[in-house]
């Protein structure tokens, strides 16, 4: 029996399984196959069916573990370990014979990417499973197929066993899994509860969607800020497969998904000819469902835009990623509008999918292995066809920066050049030792051409996710085209800089040491020194001190460690020490003389303090964003922040905080009595950083002044006449924006904005929230361009009401400070350019002195 036939007596059974509750792994797989006693089921591992129970990480560990060992056919690894110290999964299946070649037999398909005879070379598919934690039958359906990988008998299992590697990742995010499961078994009763509403169904904020810090893992991919994400990037360079299947869960009331998705919303860098390769398999996913009778779609709802999820990541390096979207029954049993969804049901369409992946690749091996190697020709053929020959990137001064975004891009096997010498390049110089080349002839250029990109204008307006993102523009990285004529007279070299500052030797018994706060890593080492009781003063204006090495200027915000005050005995080493660790030159004063500025006893150097923040989260607010500030307090900065619900408000003690963060939310429930003690905290010296919809909220409370557009105002902006019923979708995008990257010009004097060298940053929107241009002096640090639109969509309607309005506004009240911003600063952890506004809002408020 071939194992397609055995697929349809397989789907014959998946359609009577609600029926009756599995009771053995084999009830989830197809009928008349037999199975390796040696291998243990995952009921025996479990002590319960698959489905039963939502499996925790540590089961799902424990059953591959147990499988690789049982197994010949399995090999597994510990690629990684996620924030909360999980362990990261690859398990490897192929036949015994071919595991005891194996790293040959990955070498060969690395090399058929490129030339040969691709034929001989085996066919490389990933599954990946459940990247959000609350979408568990992916990870739950993982030990199924595992076990028939590895167990299940005959010529057909061992045909594709002998001709493929099938590679498992069981769990894309351990951490949101793990806290799902134990979500949903808590609510577990013997009598399920189907109803919607039914605690089981309805998380607690913030929800196991996401990974430790409340990050989006499927929009990591391109991005890398987490340590999931760079462990699997790792491995799919490695292996570089064929296929890679991404398993999903969306709204209950939902059918099944599986790509291709909207046509109009492919990525321009894609080639069409992935496009019908996933048509191709999708042919097999559809036979399967229409077996079984159950509803399905494609080419809505979903696209293969944003090159930073797990479906379409694999398409910019010549592997087809394809989407799986199973309708989720958030826990045991739910209803929805086709009737009552049970876990066991979604676990086996997954599982349904998978079986269907690898009978559609096996089927279409050799169009998806000559696909790979045309890719890669046609990519060749368009980078020499190119126009830009590639991009030239400079970074003088925050060498912490440079480093963070060749670090994702070295992760990327992104070639990169330096420079022998010094040049000069469209009225910009760029210095060999602070400036990179990335040519654009290399294997990843579609990837590199999107990931510089500046379009602004697209087929369809309707985005899934961002519109754009620019990693220079998200890094604050100034950088130049080079066009191909020009490219042969550039200085290359395969030496790149490190973009390390050499540390400098301390002289003991110095007046004092004081280092610059250009680099974005300063607010670490100043927090590091305090915790360590070390004190220290910030600078208000530029000034040039006499040091061991001569007079060095420094610009506003450098921070002065005078032996004059109480200091450590041990204070020099500690200085040292962490200045060391984190790559900042620290320079050794000779006199508290200055040459140029004020003088380091000036009444204009202020002490600094270390912040107390309170981040305010809970039902009403963004966990995205909240996360973001997190992660970015608690990773970058070295700041324990405290986490309090709204609701929670009335019972704190605000006094001993200095910082309030509010991230965008709906704050309209906020009691009377929380607005009251926020107020009296600000008035009483507070600093209150509030962001995008929270600012709105504290100009609804007049405690910031500044306006914003309403509904209204912003309808106004558009023509509504002769529209049809069929324009509201590209209406609806039009009024929206859908992340975009907008150029502000910066007022360099403020302290927002201290350690900035350019008068202009790109900040990431992803909403239509307008604040007005104040008719204040000095309160608006940050207001956008008169053409603000630097990448990315937006309408003109939209382009027009942001020109020249502000996103950041900061002035006193009472005895302190509001700073208002409508961005969101730490967009998904790498908009590095932006971040820096808040480490400046934390330490440097004190200097912000305007009236509003």
């Amino acid at each position: 029996m071939k194992l397609w036939h055995q697929l349809v007596i397989f789907c014959l059974f998946c359609s009577m399984l609600a029926q009756g509750q599995p009771s053995k792994a084999s009830d989830y797989l197809p009928k008349g196959l037999t199975f390796d006693a040696t291998v243990p089921t995952p009921e025996s591992v479990l002590g319960y069916p698959v489905g039963q129970w939502h499996v925790r990480h540590d089961q799902l560990v424990h059953y591959m573990t147990l499988l690789a060992k049982s197994s010949p056919r399995v090999s597994i690894d510990e690629i990684g370990r996620t924030h909360e110290q999980r362990p990261l999964l690859m398990l490897k299946f192929t036949s015994k014979a071919n595991q005891q070649r194996l790293d040959g037999l990955k070498e060969k398909h690395l090399q058929g990417l490129v030339e040969g005879d691709v034929e001989d070379a085996p066919l490389v598919i990933w599954l990946g499973y459940s990247v959000h934690g609350d979408e568990p039958s992916g990870a739950n359906a993982s030990m199924l197929v595992a076990y028939y990988l590895a167990a299940a008998q005959g010529k057909e299992v061992e045909a594709l066993l002998e001709k493929a590697i099938v590679l498992i990742d069981p769990s894309l995010n351990p951490d949101g899994l793990s806290r799902f499961a134990q979500w949903a078994n808590m609510h577990k009763g013997q009598n399920l509860v189907a109803d919607k509403v039914h605690r089981e169904h309805v998380q607690a904020w913030p929800g196991a969607r996401t990974n430790h810090y409340w990050f989006d893992l499927n929009r990591d991919w391109l991005l890398l800020t987490h340590p999931e994400s760079r462990a699997r990037i790792a491995q799919f360079h490695q292996w570089r497969p064929n296929v890679m299947a991404d398993f999903h869960e969306m709204g209950t009331d939902s059918t099944y998904f599986f790509q291709p998705g909207v046509p109009s919303r492919k990525n321009p860098w894609t080639p069409d000819a992935n496009v019908t390769l996933t048509n191709s398999l999708a042919k097999f996913h559809a036979a399967a469902f229409d077996k079984t009778g159950q509803l399905y779609f494609t080419e809505e709802g979903f696209d293969d835009f944003y090159y930073g999820k797990g479906s379409t990541y694999p398409d910019a390096l010549g592997s087809v990623g394809i989407l799986f979207e199973q309708a989720s029954s958030r826990g045991h049993l739910q209803d929805s509008v086709h009737g009552p969804l049970a876990f066991p049901d979604t676990v086996q369409n997954q599982v349904l999918t998978s079986l269907s992946t690898l009978e559609g690749a096996l089927e279409n091996a050799s169009a998806l292995k000559r696909y790979q190697q045309e890719f890669a020709q046609d990519t060749l053929k368009l980078a020499r066809e190119d126009e830009v020959a590639g991009y030239l990137l400079t970074e003088a001064e925050d060498m912490s920066r440079m480093r963070a975004l060749l670090a994702i891009l070295k992760q990327h096997q992104i070639e990169i050049k330096g420079l022998s010498k010094d040049m000069e390049r469209e009225g910009k110089t760029f210095l060999a030792q602070n400036s990179i080349f990335i040519p654009l002839e290399q294997p990843n250029y579609r990837l590199i051409k999107s990931i510089f990109s500046t379009r602004t204008s697209f087929e369809d307006n309707t985005f899934y996710d961002v519109s754009n993102w620019n990693l220079p523009l998200a890094f604050n990285i100034d950088y130049a085209p080079v066009e191909r004529r020009f490219w042969r007279k550039l200085p290359l070299t395969d030496t790149v800089p490190g973009f390390m500052q050499t540390p400098l030797t301390l002289q003991q018994n110095a007046y004092a040491y004081v280092f610059s706060w250009q680099d974005s890593q300063a607010p670490r080492l100043l927090k590091a020194l305090l915790d360590e009781g070390v004190q220290a003063k910030i600078a208000s204006t530029g000034f040039s001190a006499q040091t061991t090495q001569g007079n060095v200027s420094l610009k506003p915000g450098a921070i002065i460690l005078p032996k004059g005050l109480k200091q450590p005995g041990d204070w020099v080493e500690i200085i040292d020490r962490q200045a060391r660790t984190l790559g900042i030159p620290v320079w050794s004063v000779v006199t508290g003389l200055t040459e140029q500025g004020s003088d380091l006893g000036s009444r204009k150097m202020l002490m600094a303090k270390a912040p107390k923040v309170l981040l305010v989260g809970g039902e009403s607010t963004s966990q995205y964003e909240l996360g973001e500030v997190w992660h970015a307090l608690d990773l970058r900065l070295g700041i324990a922040a405290s986490l309090v619900e709204v609701e929670r408000l009335a019972k704190i003690d605000l006094s001993q905080y200095s910082h309030v963060i509010m991230v965008d939310g709906n704050y309209k429930s906020i009691s009377e009595q929380i607005s009251k003690s926020l107020e009296q905290w600000i008035n009483a010296g507070g600093v209150l950083i509030a962001q995008k919809r929270a600012a709105k909220f504290a100009a609804d409370k007049d405690w910031l002044k500044a306006n914003f557009l309403s509904k209204e105002d912003i309808n106004s902006a558009f023509d509504f006449n002769n529209l049809i019923y069929a324009d509201k979708e590209n209406l609806k995008s039009r009024q929206d924006v859908a992340g975009a990257v907008f150029e502000a010009e910066l007022d360099l004097s403020h302290p927002l904005f201290f350690g900035y060298r350019e008068p202009t940053l790109s900040y990431l929107r992803d909403s239509n929230l307008i604040m007005r241009m104040p008719n204040r002096p000095f309160v608006a640090p940050s207001r956008y361009t008169r053409a603000p639109l630097k990448a990315g969509y937006a309408s003109e309607e939209i382009q027009r009401l942001i020109a020249s309005s502000a996103n950041v506004v900061a002035h006193n009240v009472g005895k302190g400070k509001v700073i208002a911003v409508v961005d969101n600063l730490n967009f998904r952890g790498y908009w590095y350019g932006t971040s820096r506004v808040l480490s400046n809002a934390l330490y440097l408020a004190s200097f912000i002195d305007a009236e509003g």
